[in-house]
């Protein structure tokens, strides 16, 4: 009897990891590994099939041709991140500090935007920057009227900031909401000013939310091309562009798989670099 007993929790692990993994091989490793073998194709001509070859020049087409793109990417992303936390920080602040009772309301109100399409909201923002927009007429009243908004890296950064700053301000407040502020209490008995209590105690225990909000904000942000079709130009094309026009308008699969696979191996490798040098392995510590 004993040893009927083990056997159930001996399969246990197995038997509730085999949904999730089956899941991530159907999802994930399968058309990755499409990826991988459309990559190494030849196609002949725009209307033929690719087929598997053991060619490696979309790998250096991709690099030759696009590595611009890959930096310009990597730079509006980055800017979006830095610009998400900034704005971020504070709003998740003020709401998990001084929410009180309308803390769900105010939440909700970070979530809204959610309940409409990521490209309504951006073809949105192409109104509020066009030429006739209040922004801009104010705008010009201070650079000239030649100033626009719109087909600007500023336009870019700032669609995606706004599309995706939820995703900084929902993870930092999580974080946030864990910490027994009664520590600044503490700090200040030992002589803390307001300001240091915050950054040697509150702000600390929040990187974990900063980090969350760092990589859900950056990554997305990297390979999106919405924003730049409709509030760029094509001098501003990202690598995410590049890779839509590859495969649904050039009909280039090999090249537009080299790109992603690059584009992954790339984030991947920025990702685990920032988890080494700004983790939060050791905060516990």
């Amino acid at each position: 009897m004993a040893g009927e007993d083990r056997k159930p929790a001996k399969f246990a692990p197995w038997a509730l990891l085999s949904p999730g993994g089956l899941f991530m091989c159907a999802f994930f490793l399968a058309p990755v590994l499409t990826l991988i073998r459309t990559a190494m194709s030849s196609k002949p001509s725009r209307f033929e099939n690719p087929e598997f070859a053991w060619d490696f020049s979309s790998f250096s087409t991709a690099f030759s041709d696009y590595g611009g793109h890959f930096g310009r990417s990597f730079l509006f992303a980055g800017a979006a991140t830095v610009l998400a936390f900034v704005i971020g920080y504070p709003l998740a602040y003020f709401i998990a500090v001084y929410g009180g009772k309308w803390k769900d309301l105010l939440i909700g109100i970070v979530v809204i935007p959610f309940f409409t399409s990521f490209l309504i909201r951006t073809i949105a923002w192409t109104s509020i920057l066009g030429n006739q927009s209040f922004l801009t007429d104010a705008a010009r009243g201070i650079f000239g009227d030649e100033f626009n908004f719109l087909g600007t890296p500023m336009a870019v950064i700032g669609g995606l900031t706004y599309n995706f700053l939820p995703f900084m301000i929902l993870p930092i407040y999580v974080a946030l909401e864990k910490i027994d502020f009664r520590l600044t209490e503490a700090a200040e008995d030992l002589y803390a000013t307001p300001g240091a209590g915050f950054w040697r105690v509150i702000f600390p225990l929040s990187l974990p939310g900063v980090f969350a909000g760092s990589l859900l904000v950056f990554i997305p942000a990297a390979g999106d091309f919405i924003n730049v079709r409709f509030l760029g130009t094509p001098k501003l094309t990202t690598i995410g562009s590049v890779v839509q026009d590859q495969f649904l308008v050039q009909l280039n699969y090999p090249v537009a798989a080299a790109l992603s696979l690059i584009l992954m191996a790339i984030i991947t490798v920025a990702v685990l670099v920032y988890s080494k040098l700004f983790g939060t392995e050791g905060l516990a510590t």
